[in-house]
């Protein structure tokens, strides 16, 4: 059934699109597109074609985009579980394609969940470099962190901060920022109807306002020479060109570089046709607005904040104490990171722990679980959130006063009798040759679902994949099709799920 639309909308959108308007009108009675994104941090795009069960067909402005088939439900198999594809709409797969992200960057996803843009972005450092992914809203962070755990992101820092706070912790620091700015949502009013409802002639004024404060901390956050894309996923010009035309008005220092090379984008609306619109009469796809931003401070010039050009300094190496460990103990946070899915802190202390171990007792309990278990040692700056283990892209004096959910990749838990556990996001960024021991499940076979719903399996040592000399007995980086997805825990033929119980197969 066709979207029944405001009225005022539909007026404003004759005036804006004049004769295009009734091939723009009658796409609100079309199904939505759909697609996924190949996670490239784990399997190759042909990779991804050779074992689809679904049809894809090439999306042009995202090489690692494909279309899905009415029907195709890629979110019921067990590949998505391993994380090889991200479930995205199409036309939200363009903006950080502009954005130009290259291992090594240092990037700034500002309005970051529920994380599809950001599994994009990491996918692009391909684990080099760093990615801070904030959202204003603390109940989405929690979608937002565990979409970059499914994804295998390993240098991933997930804030829930504003950010305004968030540049000033960061002025000049980052080479690439991503705003996918919160609007009125126009451009998704076929996909859900909710919107609809929710919308009236005030609410793109509301969102402008948003917009303006949010490209103002961006711009601190910036470095010279670095790149800020900004997006919306609605029509209104006073959120997308107005917005972007107000912004450059105060901010000499940025210019708009040319968005529409693609051959697929509409030029934006005069005074900014530099800017890119994604139509739905147009594209497969949902209706967006693009600004790609460069900053270019002259030679010497004071940069924003009165903050050396290259940022904050920040150590290139962990700060040794102790046992030659940075390390981080707060008090008033502790991480629920076993399984994965609650990526938000609690209040309370390190509980039991705290009076049994010392910090150097945590981390030599890690480091045993590490050699035995990985043979390598992962790199980063270890930061302990009560009993639980991170790996940071950052040092802990980045975060000290941030709102931190997540401060990098969780390895574990430290228990009260010196055990180590190892953490459900430690697995499923690892490969099976990062793991002494191995298992892979087929993916069309009912040992995968199984596997995914909690179930005990039993299993025979010699399908285990060992390095040398290592036991079977002990943790198993259980993986389908070679890719990982968990850890089980094999005894004497059998192996004890330890997949978290909010993530499994329902």
């Amino acid at each position: 059934m066709a979207v029944q639309l405001p009225r005022s909308f539909s007026e404003r959108m004759r005036d804006l699109l004049g004769r295009e308007y009734e091939a723009f009108a009658e796409t609100y009675g079309e199904i939505p597109h759909t697609g996924v994104r190949v996670n490239t941090l784990k399997i190759p795009v042909e990779g991804l074609q050779r074992l689809a069960p679904f049809r894809m067909e090439p999306i042009p402005w995202c090489p690692t985009g494909f279309y899905t088939a009415e029907g195709a439900r890629p979110g019921k198999h067990p590949y998505y579980h391993a994380g090889l594809y991200y479930i995205q709409e199409p036309s939200a797969m363009a903006p950080v394609e502009l954005l130009g992200v290259m291992p090594g960057d240092r990037v700034l996803d500002l309005c970051a969940a529920p994380g599809g843009k950001s599994t994009q972005i990491a996918a692009k450092l391909q684990g080099r470099g760093m990615l801070v992914s904030n959202d204003l809203n603390a109940e989405r962070t929690k979608a937002l962190a565990k979409n970059l755990e499914l994804c295998g992101a390993r240098n991933a820092v997930v804030l829930n901060e504003s950010p305004e706070r968030i540049a000033a912790a960061f002025p000049g620091f980052f080479d690439r920022i991503l705003i996918d700015a919160p609007c009125s949502g126009e451009g998704m009013f076929r996909k859900d109807e909710d919107m609809v409802r929710q919308w009236d002639e005030s609410t793109p004024a509301k969102y402008a306002g948003m917009q303006r404060d949010i490209l103002q901390a961006a711009a601190r956050a910036l470095k010279p020479g670095g790149t800020l894309v900004y997006s919306t996923c609605t029509f209104s010009p006073e959120e997308n060109e107005g917005s972007i035309a107000e912004f450059l008005a105060g901010h000499s220092q940025f210019s708009v570089v040319p968005a529409g090379g693609t051959g697929f984008f509409s030029p934006g609306f005069p005074p900014l046709p530099g800017t890119a619109r994604l139509w739905p009469h147009k594209v497969k796809g949902e209706g967006h607005f693009i600004a790609v931003l460069r900053r270019e401070d002259a030679e010497g010039a004071d940069t924003m904040a009165g903050t050396p050009p290259d940022g904050p300094s920040l150590p290139a190496a962990p700060r040794r104490e102790n046992s030659g460990r940075t390390v981080v103990s707060r008090k008033d946070k502790a991480q629920e990171g076993r399984s994965g899915g609650r990526a938000s802190g609690r209040n309370g202390s390190r509980g039991r722990n705290a009076a049994v171990l010392s910090e150097d007792g945590m981390m030599a309990a890690y480091a045993e679980f590490a050699a035995e278990q990985l043979g390598w040692q992962p790199e980063g700056f270890p930061i302990l959130f009560g009993e639980h283990l991170y790996m940071s892209p950052l040092p802990r004096e980045a975060l000290d006063g941030l709102k931190t959910v997540r401060p990098g990749w969780y390895m574990g838990q430290v228990r009260n009798n010196g055990r180590f556990i190892p953490g459900h996001p430690l697995a499923t960024a690892l490969t099976p040759q990062e793991s002494r021991r191995s298992l892979s499940l087929a993916g069309e076979g009912a040992e995968a679902v199984s596997y995914l719903k909690g179930e005990t399996l039993s299993i025979p040592a010699d399908r285990l994949r060992l390095a040398p000399g290592a036991a079977p007995k002990g943790y198993v980086l259980v993986c389908i099709d070679e890719y990982s997805v968990g850890w089980g825990k094999w005894q004497d033929g059998m192996l004890k799920n330890e997949y978290p119980a909010g993530w499994r197969w329902t």
